[in-house]
């Protein structure tokens, strides 16, 4: 039997350029306010996030790391505290994960958030207020400058520097092991799954 999760990629290393996106409790109607979660599915939700914060009421451009040009490449964030907070709303990471966001580099995140990050194979890596702000600042200075997040080392490096992060321990195995989507383990996993059904007298076939 294949191993059902030789389909899903293992996440423990990413790579890329930064953006800094400054302030505290950024919550997840800031990321991706709510008129823009009527849509069917999640594509397309890129260019909506952080909207309201990038935009004004005549939808002319107000001053945002998002809209900076040096910026339109980066795939590493760069946050504060308690990122993430606020609704449940999957559409917060599924926004940025389609502008381009692999991985999220912060002081620290709302649990939900981090859970629906994990579920789209996103990383979201902690370390203190100093060094945070730190590579913010080095990003700010170095829009092309290589940032790397070794998820099963716990590290990240960039330019000279090599600094240790935390990473949730289940979101860690569940990265590196490669079982972070749980849909697609549940497809895989499908017939076993009806077998153990078919095998329990109170569950009934929907046929």
């Amino acid at each position: 039997m294949s191993d059902p999760t030789e389909d899903i990629p293992s996440v423990d290393y990413v790579e890329g350029t930064g953006i800094p996106i400054r302030g505290n409790d950024i919550d997840t109607d800031q990321i991706i306010p709510a008129r823009f979660m009527k849509v069917v599915t999640f594509d397309g939700l890129g260019e909506f996030a952080f909207f309201d914060l990038r935009f004004d009421d005549e939808d002319e451009q107000k001053d945002h790391p998002m809209n900076e040009e040096r910026f339109q490449d980066a795939n590493v964030m760069v946050v504060n505290a308690n990122f993430g907070c606020g609704s449940s709303r999957e559409h917060a990471p599924q926004a940025l994960m389609r502008w381009g966001i692999d991985a999220i580099i912060g002081e620290s995140f709302a649990e939900i958030f981090a859970g629906n990050c994990l579920a789209l194979g996103i990383p979201t890596v902690t370390a203190d207020h100093e060094t945070i702000n730190a590579l913010q600042q080095w990003v700010d200075d170095n829009p092309d400058g290589d940032i790397e997040v070794d998820v099963r080392a716990e590290t990240v490096t960039y330019g000279d520097n090599e600094i240790s992060v935390s990473v949730d321990r289940a979101q860690r195995e569940a990265l590196v092991e490669g079982n972070w989507d749980t849909t697609a383990l549940m497809k895989a996993n499908q017939n076993a799954i009806q077998e153990t059904a078919d095998s329990l007298p109170y569950v009934e076939s929907a046929d």
